[in-house]
C-alpha cells in the first residue's frame, strides 16, 4: 500500500482491471524530483561540489575547524592562544583536523544526518560530529593535546557565524570554479565566431523591418562585448563574512575573553578564509553582496537570453542553418525539421534562474530586527539559480556550434531591399548641401517619396542618384554602393574593439 515505510518499492492498490503501479517515491536509488539532478544532472553536476547540502555541511566543517586552530594557534599577526589555557596545535594536529572536511564523503555525509536527526539542528550536529572526529584523535596520532580543546569548537559562536561564511565561501568556490569558466568560454567562443563572420554583410531589421545592413560578425561581437562586461563585474565580486556573536557585539567572546582584542581576531579570520570581513552585522551577515553578485549574473542571463532569441530568429530566417546530428529527431511527425532546441531550452531555463535570483536579491537583503529565518530557506535555492544559468549556457554553447553561416542567403536579402540605400543617398546630399552644391533641397522627402511602402532595385536607385547632379567623386561612390557593401566599418569595429 502507498505510504507504508518500505526498502522495496510499493505497489498502488490493485483492482481487477488496474495492474498495481510502482511508487516511485520509494524506487532506489532515488528518482530526482527536480530535472537539475535529473535529466539534466550532467551539464550542472559540477556546482554539487559548491552548492549541495553536503557541500554546505562540509563548508561549515571546515569554518568550524579553522576557528578552532585559531582559537589555539592565534593568527599571523597575532600568534599564540586566543583563548588562555587553550593547548598549541603541533602541525600533526592541525593536519587531523583539516582532514576532516577535506575526506567528508559519502560515510561521513550518512553520519551527520543520523546526528542531525537527533539535535534537529544542523550546525550543531555539525559540531558534534567534529567532537567526535576530536574525541578519537589520540587512536590517530598518539599523544595528543587535541581533547583539551574539544570545547572550543563552535566557541562564542551563533549558527549564523558559521553559515554566512560557509555560504561565502560556497558562492565564490561555484562562481569562480564553475559558473564563470563556463561563463567566460561562452564569451570567448561568441568572440571566435565574431571575428570569423566580421565581413559577413546581412541586413538588418529594426522593429522587424528591412534596415541598414551590418555585418553577421559584428551583430555578434554586440553581444560578446555585453557579456564579457557582465563577466568583468562578476569576477570583481566581493565575498563578505563576519564572525561576531548572536547580534554582532562580540558579547560572548568578551565576557568570556575579556583581553582578547575579538575584532582583530574576528577580522584576521575572515581574511584568512579568503573574504572580505563585514565589522557591522546584526546576527546574521547583511547578504548584500549576494544580492549584488545574484543581480550581475542576472543581467548576464538576460543578456544571453537576447542572444538565444536572436539567434533563434536568425535560424528562422534563415540566416543560419543548422548542422542535423546523427540520429536525432527534430520532429515527431514532420521528418525534415532540425528544430533551435538548444536556445529555447537556454530560454527556458535563463527566465527560471533570473526568477531565483531575483527573489534571492531581493528576499536576501532583508532580515526583521536582528535576524528572522527567512534566508535560511531561501539559499538553500542558490544551487538551483546557478544550475539554471549553467545550464543555459551549456546548451547556448552547444547550439552555437551546430550552426553555419548562410552567406549566400544573407547576399539575396541584401539585394532584394536596394531601398535601404536611401539613408546613405540622403546623407550623402546632405553633405552636399552644406558643402554648396545647387539642387540638394529636400533630400529626406525626396528619398522618402522614391522608397517609402515601395520596392527599389538596383537600376532605379543608381536612376536616381545619377539625376541628382552630385560632384563627379561623390555620384561614383555611391553608383558603386550597394546593399552588401553598405556596412561602414562595422568589420573594423570587431576588430579594434571587441576585447
Amino acid at each position: 500500500m502507498r505510504g507504508v515505510t518500505s526498502t522495496t518499492p510499493q505497489t498502488s492498490t490493485t483492482t481487477a482491471d488496474q495492474p498495481a503501479r510502482v511508487n516511485l517515491a520509494d524506487v532506489t536509488p532515488p528518482v530526482a524530483l527536480g530535472p537539475l539532478d535529473g535529466r539534466y544532472r550532467g551539464a550542472v553536476a559540477p556546482l554539487v561540489d559548491h552548492l549541495s547540502e553536503a557541500a554546505l555541511n562540509r563548508a561549515r566543517i571546515h569554518v568550524e575547524v579553522e576557528w578552532l586552530i585559531t582559537l589555539c594557534n592565534g593568527t599571523a599577526a597575532q600568534p599564540g592562544a586566543v583563548v588562555p589555557g587553550a593547548p598549541t596545535l603541533s602541525d600533526a594536529e592541525v593536519g587531523y583536523l583539516r582532514r576532516i572536511p577535506a575526506t567528508f564523503g559519502a560515510d561521513e555525509i550518512a553520519e551527520l544526518a543520523a546526528i542531525e536527526r537527533e539535535t534537529v539542528h544542523d550546525v550543531k550536529a555539525v559540531e558534534y560530529f567534529i567532537k567526535r572526529r576530536i574525541a578519537a584523535a589520540p587512536e590517530a596520532l598518539g599523544e595528543t593535546s587535541l581533547p583539551a580543546a574539544s570545547e572550543l569548537v563552535h566557541f562564542a559562536c551563533t549558527s549564523e557565524d558559521i553559515n554566512n561564511l560557509s555560504y561565502a565561501l560556497m558562492v565564490a568556490g561555484a562562481v569562480r570554479e564553475v559558473w564563470l569558466p563556463a561563463a567566460t568560454d561562452l564569451g570567448d567562443q561568441l568572440a571566435a565566431m565574431a571575428r570569423e563572420h566580421a565581413e559577413v554583410p546581412m541586413l538588418s531589421r529594426t522593429h522587424g523591418q528591412p534596415a541598414t545592413p551590418t555585418t553577421m560578425g559584428k551583430e555578434i561581437a554586440v553581444l560578446a562585448h555585453r557579456l564579457r562586461r557582465q563577466l568583468r563585474r562578476v569576477e570583481g565580486a566581493e565575498y563578505l563574512g563576519k564572525l561576531n556573536g548572536a547580534t554582532g557585539t562580540f558579547g560572548a567572546h568578551t565576557v568570556a575573553v575579556p583581553g582578547a582584542n575579538w575584532p582583530a581576531v574576528s577580522k584576521a579570520f575572515v581574511e584568512h578564509l579568503g573574504l572580505t570581513w563585514n565589522p557591522l552585522t546584526t546576527q546574521i551577515e547583511s547578504h548584500d553582496w549576494q544580492a549584488e553578485v545574484y543581480a550581475d549574473v542576472a543581467r548576464f542571463n538576460r543578456i544571453l537570453h537576447n542572444l538565444a532569441t536572436d539567434v533563434w530568429t536568425y535560424i528562422s530566417l534563415g540566416f543560419f542553418t543548422q548542422v542535423p546530428v546523427a540520429g536525432a529527431t527534430g520532429s515527431s511527425t514532420m521528418p525534415h525539421k532540425v528544430n533551435p532546441i538548444r536556445f529555447e531550452n537556454a530560454e527556458a531555463n535563463l527566465e527560471i534562474s533570473c526568477s531565483l535570483l531575483d527573489t534571492l536579491s531581493a528576499t536576501l537583503v532583508t532580515s526583521r530586527l536582528q535576524r528572522d529565518l527567512t534566508d535560511s530557506t531561501t539559499q538553500r535555492n542558490i544551487g538551483p539559480a546557478f544550475g539554471h544559468s549553467l545550464l543555459a549556457i551549456d546548451n547556448v554553447r552547444r547550439g552555437l556550434k551546430a550552426l553555419n553561416v548562410n552567406a549566400a542567403l544573407m547576399a539575396e536579402d541584401l539585394d532584394a531591399n536596394w531601398e535601404v540605400l536611401g539613408e546613405p543617398v540622403q546623407s550623402a546630399m546632405r553633405a552636399a548641401s552644406v558643402a554648396g552644391v545647387e539642387g540638394m533641397d529636400n533630400p529626406y522627402e525626396r528619398l522618402k517619396e522614391l522608397t517609402r511602402g515601395q520596392r527599389v532595385d538596383a537600376a532605379r536607385m543608381r536612376e536616381f542618384v545619377a539625376g541628382l547632379g552630385l560632384p563627379d567623386d561623390v555620384a561614383e561612390r555611391l553608383a558603386a554602393l550597394t546593399p552588401a557593401s553598405y556596412t561602414g566599418v562595422a568589420a573594423r569595429l570587431v576588430e579594434d574593439y571587441l576585447a
